[in-house]
């Protein structure tokens, strides 16, 4: 699993289930959080092979991205990361058998809608950090005036003289 978190709104933005990430993996899912949300300042990750790859370092550096490793052997140097990837293994894996790897990521995500929209966060105020906001469609739209319709009238076909 490939799991990219906002450190600042401890929203999971993604996660990436499959059988084995490769960095063109990586490049994929920041490509598309860059596409929906902008390029953050930094990005953090571990030292795994994916994310040193050289084509992972220029793809962050193309879009004016700066990284943020963290040193071999020391988790403790993103203990939010390490948090966070406690709760899928507590909340959902640990009580979870997949048939599939489809049917994991059609869970996962499940899951990581649940966190972000539902789930509460003591680091936030018991609340969750992407709740869902529902609209009715009658709210979304400004009440037009009243208006009468105009009159339909209809002219007259002339009659013909042989009748």
């Amino acid at each position: 699993m490939l799991n990219i978190v906002d450190e600042l709104t401890h929203e999971c933005l993604a996660i990436r289930v499959s059988r084995k990430l490769k960095s063109i993996d990586v490049i994929d899912v920041l490509s598309d959080r860059f596409i929906l949300r902008g390029v953050h300042g930094h990005i953090r990750s571990d030292n795994g092979p994916q994310f040193v790859a050289k084509a992972v370092q220029i793809c962050i550096a193309a879009v004016g991205a700066k990284t943020a490793d963290i040193a071999p052997g020391s988790p403790w140097g993103n203990g939010y990361i390490e948090s966070f990837n406690a709760r899928p293994r507590d909340e959902l894996l640990d009580g979870e058998i997949f048939f599939s790897l489809r049917e994991a990521q059609i869970v996962i995500e499940i899951w990581r809608r649940h966190y972000n929209t539902v789930r509460p966060h003591a680091s936030l105020g018991c609340r969750a950090s992407a709740p869902e906001v529902s609209v009715s469609s009658f709210a979304a739209w400004p009440a037009a005036r009243p208006r009468t319709a105009p009159s339909a009238t209809l002219p007259l076909a002339p009659r013909s003289p042989l009748n």
